[in-house]
């Protein structure tokens, strides 16, 4: 199949050819059987025309018919449609995992990519007609249990993203080798030499909230790539920090002895079910999206349990509006089949009747820095797109570079368009240090 990539952003502006491994790729590869699908490939075709009709988008079919908005300009984003056939079957049959597959395998691409989701994401809750939504429990495919996340099945969950390959993840992460969300001085503005910066500033802060200093007892939950338990050892806090990534323990265990902190960081692979002790702090950066709704309880249980009296937590987590989270709980998504299986992001009411509901731990300081998440995927996903030959290198293939691009520009598009938000949450117990019962308004960043 041969593909213009017309991205002006960041994407290849030439022409190339998408081969695709059927053994690697086979929900790409194979195209749900069209006549099988007709009559959910026609469905799927009128509620795509019908939606797009009301976004601001301009969508060219390969016949040269325009649809959307923008059907009498250039000015707004521009979605181009290679094989309609092909992404409508996909849609009839897949929902949103088959759009996101259709983009995978070449079938349509964007002038802009990101903001051709961020359009998309803006009236996700709109895009099905409400008539239509209630059939939503017997239409959507739900997650398997195979990945939900349980003792047995995390770890390969984890495996599945975080080993993919340290030098991979070095490709597009600044010299931190932190994958959340920085917090910049001005996120409308930021270039990419000021994420480090931005990342340390975004660490700081979790620990100055946490009363994190010399002498003090952390736990972090989630190692990423050792970043926070390497700023939390420097300012003489002992740390044992838990992962399930071995890629990431081998990388942080390198980091830490290379600046001389490993009498004062122990990293472990451990499920942080498993953790014994007691701590001072208790860190954790947008881990819980990965923990499963069904088990966040159990976290929160788990945390309270190992909080020391007086003892403060601080976590940072990627959150969706309450009543999407409820209407989507179950779904299996694009995310769960190619990129984060088995996990589900939060909203601030869940996370708030879970801790009331199963722990003595309550919010005491809530902080929002959405745009912030945004700007970091742009920057990360502009560096990914001018690094990728080296990513071809290490065996990653031409689906894989449509995959991941998509996965980054879905995202931002998700901050950008304020469907998502990213905040820093501490909790500690009402009979504790500073700790009342209400917490503190949220401030946006």
């Amino acid at each position: 199949m041969s593909v213009e990539f017309q991205d002006e952003r960041c994407a290849r502006a030439d022409s190339t050819t998408t081969v695709i491994d059927p053994h690697r790729w086979p929900g790409v590869a194979s195209v749900p059987r069209r006549w099988a699908q007709g009559v959910r490939s026609k469905a799927a075709r009128s509620l795509f025309t019908r939606a797009v009709s009301r976004l601001p988008l301009r969508v060219e079919f390969p016949d040269g018919r325009i649809a959307g908005q923008g059907s009498g300009t250039d000015s707004l984003p521009r979605m181009i449609i290679h094989d309609a056939d092909a992404l409508f079957a996909r849609l009839g049959s897949g929902g949103l995992i088959g759009f996101g597959e259709s983009y995978m395998a070449g079938e349509w691409d964007a002038s802009d990519l990101e903001r051709v989701l961020e359009v998309f994401a803006a009236s996700v809750a709109d895009l099905v007609p409400k008539s239509l939504q209630s059939l939503r429990a017997v239409t959507v495919r739900r997650q398997p249990r195979r990945e939900r996340n349980t003792a047995q099945n995390t770890r390969s969950n984890i495996s599945r993203h975080y080993d993919l390959s340290n030098a991979f993840f070095r490709l597009f992460l600044d010299e931190t080798m932190t994958y959340s969300a920085g917090l910049f001085t001005d996120p409308e503005t930021a270039s990419w030499e000021e994420l480090a910066d931005a990342q340390h500033r975004k660490i700081d802060r979790l620990l100055d909230q946490a009363g994190v200093g010399e002498g003090t007892r952390v736990l972090e939950i989630g190692t990423g790539w050792g970043e926070l338990a390497i700023r939390a050892a420097q300012r003489g806090a002992r740390v044992r920090s838990v992962t399930l990534s071995v890629a990431q323990k081998e990388l942080a265990d390198e980091r830490i002895k290379a600046l001389g902190l490993n009498d004062r960081i122990q990293v472990q692979i451990l499920d942080y079910r498993s953790v014994e002790g007691e701590f001072d702090a208790i860190l954790s950066v947008e881990m819980i999206e990965a923990v499963g709704y069904q088990y966040w309880p159990t976290y929160f249980r788990k945390i309270d349990e190992l909080l020391a009296p007086g003892g403060t937590a601080a976590i940072q987590a990627i959150t969706m509006p309450h009543n999407r989270m409820l209407a989507t709980r179950n779904t299996y998504t694009w995310i769960h089949k190619y990129i984060f299986p088995g996990g589900l992001i939060p909203s601030i009411e869940a996370i708030r009747h879970t801790t009331e509901r199963e722990t003595n731990l309550r919010i005491r300081d809530q902080f929002s820095m959405g745009p912030h998440y945004a700007r970091t995927l742009r920057l990360w996903e502009e560096r990914f797109s001018a690094r990728f030959d080296e990513a071809r290198a290490l065996g990653f293939d031409e689906v894989f570079r449509r995959m991941w691009k998509f996965y980054l520009c879905y995202s931002e598009a998700g901050f950008a368009s304020g469907y998502l938000g990213v905040e820093q949450l501490v909790f500690s117990r009402p009979d504790g240090p500073g700790g009342p019962t209400a917490p503190a308004p949220a401030k946006e960043h």
